[in-house]
C-alpha cells in the first residue's frame, strides 16, 4: 500500500502563516514535509487552499437531527434546563426514536466531516459513547473528563466535579463541562462554584459561559481555562450568547462549536458565518478572518491539549488536512465564507475521507472503501456509506427525511 504522496502549487494556511506556491509531503499518518516535497506527486487541476483539518470543539453526537428545537412563542429560556423539558416532549425526539442511537453517531460523522471537520468532542459520558466512537469516519476524542454543568440541575454525568477534573489533571486531559448556561442566580455563580473548590485551572473547558461577569472572565483568563463559544445554539435559546469580544481582549483561549443540530448551526463553517455576523452585530465591527480561522484549527486543539498532533500543519503533525476550492482570494477569508461543496479533499492522518472523484487513486492507495455521490453537479467520494445510512434513516423515520448537513443528491430510485 503507497503510503506516500505530495501536492505542490498549493497554498497552506498553518494557520498562523500563508505559504504560497508551496508543497506538501505526507508520509503515513503524518506530514512529512513543507515547503520541499516532492514525492509521489499528485496531479490535481485548478486552485487549492490547505489547511489544518478543522475542530469542532463541542457538539453532542447523539443530538444531531432535525428541525431545531426552540422557545415557544420565542420566550426565551432562563436556563438550560428549561429547554431540556420542551426537547423530551418533542415530535422531534418522537421522530428520533426510530433511529438506533448507532445510526444517530453516523449522521453526527457525516454532519461533521461535510463541513471540512476532521476532529470532534461528543460531550457525553465515556460509557454512553465508547461503543460508537471507535468505528466513526473521522475523530471523536475520548482523552477528556467531564461534567454536564455545574450546578443542581446537571444531569449527573461522570463521577462529580472534583473527581473528573482530578482525573484531568493527572491524566493530562481537558475537564469539559458547561457553564453559567442560563441567567437565574445559581447559573451566574459556576466560576465562583469551581473557585472554591480550587479546580479553576487551564484543563478546564467551559461550554457558552452566558453568564459570564467582567470578574468572571478576568479570573477565566488569569486561570489559563479555556471557552467553546456556541454562538448559534445561544441565540436560538436565548436570544444573546457570550461577551465574547471582552474574552478575546483578555486573552482567554476561545473556539467554536456548533453544539448539537438541535438547537445550534447546521455545521460548523455555518457556524463560522453565524458568529462573524454576531459578532458584528453586538460590536458594530468585524472580527477577524484570521481570529476566526484559529478558532476552529489551532485553539480547540490547544484546549483538547492535542496541540502537538492537531490544528497546524508542519512536518510530524498528523495529517488531518482540509483542500479547498476558494471563494475569496484572502485564504482566511475563503475558509470563513466556505461551503460544503467548496471541499476538494479532507484526510485523516493521511487517509482521503472525503473527496472529488480526481483523487480516487489516493483512495486507492490508501485502501479506503466508500460510496461515490453528487455533491453540486460535482463526482464526490466519500468514506463509509452515508447514502445507504440515509436510506436506513428514511425507511426507520416512514418519509423521505431531508437533513440539510448533508449535501448529497439521491434519485427518487436511490432513496
Amino acid at each position: 500500500m503507497q503510503k506516500h504522496y505530495s501536492f505542490q502549487g498549493v497554498t497552506l494556511v498553518t494557520p498562523d502563516s500563508v505559504l504560497e506556491n508551496s508543497s506538501i509531503g505526507i508520509e503515513g499518518k503524518r506530514i512529512g514535509s513543507v515547503g520541499n516535497a516532492d514525492k509521489h506527486f499528485v496531479d490535481y487541476s485548478g486552485t487549492l487552499y490547505v489547511y489544518p483539518g478543522l475542530i469542532n470543539i463541542h457538539d453532542h453526537l447523539r443530538g444531531d437531527y432535525l428541525p431545531r428545537v426552540g422557545p415557544k412563542n420565542r420566550a426565551y429560556y432562563v436556563n438550560w434546563s428549561y429547554w431540556d423539558n420542551d426537547l423530551k416532549g418533542s415530535d422531534v425526539v418522537a421522530e428520533r426514536s426510530n433511529i438506533s442511537v448507532d445510526q444517530m453517531y453516523y449522521l453526527s460523522a457525516y454532519k461533521n466531516l461535510f463541513s471540512g471537520v476532521t476532529t470532534v468532542n461528543d460531550h457525553f459520558p465515556h460509557e454512553f459513547n465508547e461503543p460508537f466512537i471507535p468505528h466513526l469516519p473521522i475523530r471523536v476524542i475520548s482523552d477528556y473528563t467531564l461534567a454536564h454543568e455545574c450546578s443542581s440541575y446537571d444531569l449527573g454525568w461522570g463521577d462529580g466535579v472534583e473527581i473528573e477534573h482530578r482525573r484531568a489533571v493527572k491524566r493530562n486531559h481537558p475537564f469539559i463541562t458547561h457553564l453559567e448556561e442560563g441567567f437565574d442566580q445559581e447559573s451566574q455563580q459556576g466560576i465562583d462554584y469551581l473557585e472554591s473548590l480550587n479546580i479553576l485551572d487551564d484543563h478546564c473547558v467551559f461550554i457558552h459561559c452566558l453568564g459570564f461577569s467582567e470578574e468572571d472572565i478576568r479570573k477565566t483568563s488569569e486561570a489559563g481555562a479555556h471557552v467553546s463559544w456556541c454562538p448559534g445554539s445561544n441565540i436560538f435559546m436565548f436570544n444573546v450568547t457570550c461577551k465574547i469580544r471582552e474574552m478575546l481582549e483578555a486573552g482567554i483561549n476561545v473556539s467554536i462549536g456548533t453544539d448539537s443540530t438541535a438547537t445550534g448551526s447546521v455545521n460548523l463553517l455555518e457556524e463560522v458565518r453565524f458568529a462573524r455576523r454576531i459578532y458584528r452585530e453586538m460590536y458594530q465591527e468585524d472580527i477577524p478572518a484570521e481570529t476566526l480561522v484559529h478558532m476552529i484549527t489551532r485553539n480547540p486543539a490547544k484546549a483538547f491539549r492535542m496541540d502537538d498532533r492537531i490544528g497546524r500543519i508542519e512536518p510530524g503533525m498528523f495529517a488531518d488536512l482540509l483542500f479547498l476550492r476558494p471563494r475569496r482570494a484572502d485564504p482566511y477569508e475563503a475558509l470563513v465564507e466556505a461551503r460544503m461543496e467548496d471541499i476538494a479533499l479532507l484526510t485523516l492522518e493521511g487517509k482521503p475521507i472525503y473527496g472529488e472523484a480526481d483523487f480516487h487513486p489516493i483512495f486507492e492507495q490508501r485502501e479506503v472503501d466508500g460510496e461515490m455521490l453528487n455533491v453540486a453537479d460535482r463526482r464526490m467520494l466519500v468514506a463509509g456509506e452515508p447514502a445507504g445510512l440515509l436510506r436506513t434513516v428514511r425507511k426507520a423515520v416512514g418519509f423521505e427525511k431531508h437533513l440539510d448537513y448533508l449535501p448529497f443528491s439521491m434519485t427518487e430510485d436511490e432513496s
